[in-house]
């Protein structure tokens, strides 16, 4: 499976890098990651054997993030790195690993098929705002955020883990296990809580919750969309559906301006509220994004 999951594999073996020098040596493995709640990911299944470092810091944005000089300098002594499909590894990934050559790339979305942003709109008979507003063919990346898919990036991440460092295997393959058990809890809690509210619509700024919304039975109703705000025309839609369909939260995360929502919320006589979809405490904060999701539809 590994062979799918990582490109370079062959390169390391070509150039004698000690591929599992980890097991014998007693020294955690250097791991870096794109985002932040990879980097929870990673340490639910590696835990003391894993030394995990996230390219992406808290407050700065997946989509148009530079990674600093520093980042470079640590990445290139960095034994294994998992990608997770967000934007600036198009422009990045491919220096990223070039720094390292003998450094396992792994994509953790790997068996996870993306569905088109626009995929994720829901405006009703309003067409004409995706065919403006949107490129159809770009895919929402925000795939952590579901944890039905989070299930598919703990197993590659995992696999990848026991390939590295076997003498381990086992940790790894009861760690995961732990993981598996705490994701089918959480999957379990939120189709609770979302059991009555099928159907009915949230609205964000930014569209990070389509996945999200797709797992229970939500719909999503983006603000902006690949950091563009909507036109004044646009705008005025958006605040026709929300007084429509009494939506009154305008959800922001932290890495975005939250102007154009809060001028939603002002016209609508709602309010904004901070969600945030690169937290590192990934379990709870899922759970505390659910609960203000659930008492924000109506």
């Amino acid at each position: 499976m590994l062979n799918r999951l990582v490109k370079g594999f062959a390169v390391c073996l070509l150039s004698g890098f000690p591929l599992f020098s980890t097991a014998w040596a007693g020294e955690k493995i250097s791991v870096f990651v794109s985002i932040v709640p990879q980097k929870f990911f990673v340490e639910q299944i590696g835990k003391d054997l894993v030394e995990v470092q996230a390219m992406v810091e808290p407050g700065a944005s997946p989509h148009s993030y530079e990674p600093k000089p520093s980042q470079m300098a640590a990445v290139s002594k960095s034994r294994i790195y998992f990608a997770t499909g967000v934007t600036f590894e198009k422009a990045w990934l491919k220096r990223i690993s070039a720094s390292n050559p003998g450094m396992l790339v792994v994509h953790t979305d790997h068996g996870i098929r993306k569905l088109p942003m626009a995929a994720h709109y829901h405006h009703g008979e309003d067409k004409d705002h995706h065919k403006e507003h949107h490129d159809p063919g770009a895919l929402d990346p925000h795939i952590w955020l579901s944890p039905p898919l989070v299930k598919v990036q703990a197993r590659n991440i995992a696999t990848a883990l026991q390939e590295l460092d076997p003498v381990h295997h086992s940790v790894y393959e009861a760690n995961y296990q732990g993981f598996m058990a705490e994701l089918a809890g959480l999957d379990e809690e939120l189709r609770n809580i979302f059991a009555d509210k099928k159907g009915l619509g949230f609205m964000v700024f930014h569209p990070a919750w389509g996945y999200f919304a797709e797992a229970y039975g939500l719909k999503q109703l983006p603000i902006e969309i690949e950091g563009k705000d909507p036109k004044p025309a646009q705008l005025k839609k958006l605040i026709d559906h929300a007084r429509e369909h009494d939506i009154k939260v305008v959800f922001v995360q932290p890495q975005f301006s939250s102007k154009s929502a809060q001028q939603v919320a002002r016209e609508i006589g709602g309010q904004v509220a901070f969600v945030d979809p690169l937290a590192l405490d990934w379990l709870e904060n899922l759970r505390e994004v659910a609960a203000k999701f659930r008492a924000a539809v109506k």
